[in-house]
């Protein structure tokens, strides 16, 4: 079961940063079938393989099973963006958001 929702969030989170299974295999080290392979669910990568995933895919363990978060590493840098505001800048962009809530 956990199995499935790794491989799912995997998946989604490699094509998210637009790269092929094979080229994130051989960027973070590994032979061209193993992400593929862990996708697929013919593989899981030990500890330290998932924290080389991780990295390259910009996200914190933690971002990585937040299976809510599309985007993680998008939200983190527009948060990063979000501290650097003014108080008045901030405000305008909190009012934004809540705009957009309420039409969605």
């Amino acid at each position: 079961m956990y199995e499935d929702v790794f491989s799912a969030r995997l998946s989604e989170l490699r094509e998210a940063k637009k790269v092929s299974a094979r080229e994130m295999s051989l960027s973070i080290g590994q032979n061209e079938s193993y992400i593929n392979r862990i996708e697929n669910g013919k593989a899981f990568p030990s500890m330290q393989g998932f924290f080389y995933i991780c990295e390259y895919l910009g996200v914190t363990p933690e971002e990585f099973f937040n299976e809510h978060s599309a985007d993680p590493l998008r939200k983190r840098l527009l948060c990063e963006r979000l501290e650097r505001l003014s108080p008045a800048q901030f405000a305008l962009v909190e009012e934004l958001v809540r705009q957009l809530l309420r039409e969605a």
